[in-house]
C-alpha cells in the first residue's frame, strides 16, 4: 500500500479537540483518509487567559492505484 501525509497547521478557541476536528474538515477533500497524528500542541495566551489552542497534525491517506502517476 502507498501512503500519503500531508501535514496541517489548526486552530480554534475551543481546545486542541475542536482544532483538530478543523484540520480533518480541511483534509476531508482527499479520501480515504486512515489516520491523524498529533505531533505538536500549543496555547495562545492573551492577558494570562489562553485565547486559541493550536495543533501540528500529520494526516495519512491511501492512495489508491488510480491516484499514482
Amino acid at each position: 500500500a502507498v501512503v500519503k501525509v500531508i501535514e496541517l497547521l489548526a486552530q480554534s478557541p475551543d481546545g486542541w479537540e475542536a482544532a483538530t476536528q478543523e484540520a480533518l474538515r480541511e483534509a476531508k477533500d482527499d479520501p480515504d483518509i486512515q489516520s491523524i497524528y498529533i505531533k505538536e500542541f500549543q496555547a495562545i495566551v492573551d492577558n494570562d487567559q489562553i485565547t486559541n489552542y493550536r495543533v501540528n497534525v500529520k494526516i495519512s491517506f491511501r492512495v489508491s492505484d488510480s491516484q499514482r502517476p
